[in-house]
């Protein structure tokens, strides 16, 4: 059974405060307690303890490895073993019930690739494939042998990961982090991070909504969406934005056999089983940055854009009826949609964990662990995250993903 959260603080200084409880800030929680124990204090602060408009519950709950940058695909390698595991790692935390399994469903991505992009998504393959990713890239025809329900005709090809891609539960995750960081001695708190007192270049407390003010040894800036204006509170800045994406559950008159991969259109529009029915999103027009408590559906997003791009890419989608529907925010980094992770070098103890893009989810096993090491170890000890650094956001040079959904 779930404990609640406090709603005020336990003690008014800790070691560690973390902005944000989602799964970003809960991996951290997570691995800082596993490495140090009862040896640190660490208080989450999330302002809605119900995570219903959190990103992480408003995910596709996906994980791929077919990126452009090297070091994704290694995240995302990370993140595909961390899923895999994830029950017996959590075993631990639930001695009197089973441990969550997330699901994972290992049916691969299919990038659908116009002519034109051809040259240049054998060689992103070429890469992945390079560092252990099971990616192939596939001509029209292979497609069409693999998948006879796709249309082929105005296509150069399609890359496609046989395995290790796919979907699972994110609240799963989610939760399976909470559970554990609390275990270890991680106090939640359903409260929010009104300011930062900086003095003498470190964050040396948080305020409350409540009105409580929390001393801090160092400040965790995990707040998805909203982490510019955490940043700003400590008089910092980073190009984090909260960007809407929509998504719809719908059914088909007509069924899709055999197993079906998450297909990416060549227009952004994508779509994957969701048990009997089908889940489908793309990236709207109108994708500037968003109010953030905005959450209001686009309902012509779907017959208007999402539809005919289904339609002419899978003709058996000829009659669809929508289910369910809903708008999530991204956390865009609108420098190069990678993450930002490590320390500001003149506020020296606020730390960045922020700007994943969409893809804050499937990296979050990865991510967590590498902030934590920053904290304890002042270094990274597994994947070298150096390049999510600070200092190119200052310097303005972009580290760029090119594969963003």
């Amino acid at each position: 059974m779930a404990i609640p959260p406090y709603k005020s603080p336990v003690r008014n200084a800790y070691d560690i405060v973390i902005v944000g409880g989602a799964v970003i800030g809960s991996s951290t929680a997570y691995w800082l307690s596993q490495a140090a124990g009862a040896g640190l204090s660490i208080l989450v602060v999330e302002r809605d303890s119900s995570y219903e408009f959190s990103s992480t519950a408003l995910s596709t709950s996906a994980i791929r490895q077919q990126y452009s940058n090297p070091i994704n695909v290694l995240i995302s390698q990370f993140g595909v073993e961390f899923i895999r595991g994830f029950r017996e790692r959590m075993a631990p935390f639930y001695p009197d019930e089973p441990s969550p399994d997330l699901g994972f469903k290992e049916h691969g991505y299919l990038f659908c690739i116009p002519p034109e992009g051809v040259e240049a998504a054998r060689a992103r393959v070429d890469m992945q494939r390079s560092l252990g990713a099971h990616t192939v890239f596939l001509s029209p025809g292979e497609i069409k042998e693999r998948f006879p329900w796709v249309n082929v005709d105005d296509l150069g090809g399609g890359s496609w990961g046989a395995e290790a891609e796919g979907w699972f539960d994110s609240m799963g995750l989610l939760n399976g982090f909470r559970r554990a960081a609390r275990a270890g001695g991680v106090h939640y708190i359903d409260n929010a991070v009104t300011g930062l007192e900086v003095e003498g270049g470190e964050v040396v407390a948080a305020r409350l909504s409540t009105g409580e003010r929390i001393a801090c040894g160092t400040l965790v800036n995990a707040a998805g969406p909203r982490a510019r204006l955490v940043a700003r509170m400590a008089g910092l800045d980073i190009p984090v934005e909260p960007r809407k994406r929509y998504s719809f559950v719908f059914a088909s008159a007509t069924p899709i056999p055999g197993r079906m991969p998450n297909v990416i259109d060549k227009t952004g529009t994508f779509v994957r089983p969701e048990g009997e029915l089908f889940l489908t999103g793309n990236t709207p027009l109108d994708d500037g940055p968003a109010d953030y408590d905005d959450f209001a559906i686009c309902h012509e997003e779907f017959e208007e854009r999402i539809w005919p791009a289904l339609w002419h890419r899978i003709p058996a989608f000829d009659s669809l009826r929508v289910m369910q529907r809903w708008a999530g925010h991204f956390e865009y980094n609108s420098l190069d949609h990678n993450g930002i992770v490590g320390f500001h070098p003149q506020v020296r103890n606020f730390m960045f964990a922020n700007g994943f893009s969409g893809h804050g989810l499937q990296q979050s096993p990865a991510a967590g662990r590498a902030v934590s090491e920053l904290i304890l170890y002042g270094a990274f000890r597994t994947l070298d995250l150096s390049p999510f650094g600070y200092a190119r956001i200052a310097a303005n040079e972009p580290f760029l993903e090119e594969a963003v959904i």
